[in-house]
């Protein structure tokens, strides 16, 4: 970052270029991002990211701007990619256009506690319905057990809040 350029929540919206509906954010799809888009600087973090997440370890965290959804005219709806220590995941949030946090959903990632490996690919669609597919694993067992698979959907209402409806596969 720049050392004369001043840390404005209109500066940090701009590091997340609008993408064209639909996508899909599957395991490697960061990777994406992260060639395009420099991760943010702390002073983003703690400024903007860290009043929708609360505090966060930098030490152990990594924060690359995914994209922005585009259309919002009352709000402003991010997907960020949070990296940690076997945790990984792809974060929905929201703000006002004044920069105040509305709302804030996991959407999709990577997770394993050491025992089972926990990942969910996410779709957004053009009418900003989210779906998250989640596949559970246990590490100590080799075959995949599909039985154990849920689906939900997100729904982005047009005043910035996030609402979730369980579907159960």
């Amino acid at each position: 970052m720049n050392r004369k350029e001043k840390i404005s929540f209109k500066g940090f919206i701009k590091r997340f270029p609008a993408v064209e509906l639909p996508i899909i954010l599957g395991n490697d799809t960061h990777h994406t991002f992260s060639s395009n888009n420099p991760p943010l600087p702390a002073l983003y973090i703690d400024s903007f990211i860290s009043l929708i997440e609360g505090p966060i370890e930098e030490d152990f965290m990594e924060i690359i701007p995914c994209f922005s959804i585009p259309d919002t005219e009352e709000f402003h709806a991010i997907v960020y990619w949070k990296a940690g220590l076997m945790d990984y995941q792809y974060i929905l949030a929201t703000y006002t256009k004044q920069g105040v946090p509305i709302d804030r959903r996991v959407i999709g990632g990577t997770f394993s506690d050491g025992k089972v490996l926990a990942q969910s690919v996410a779709t957004i669609d053009a009418d900003w319905t989210i779906h998250v597919v989640t596949g559970n694993s246990n590490l100590q067992e080799e075959e995949y057990d599909a039985t154990t698979s849920t689906a939900i959907e997100i729904d982005l209402l047009i005043d910035g809040n996030i609402v979730v409806e369980e579907n159960p596969i």
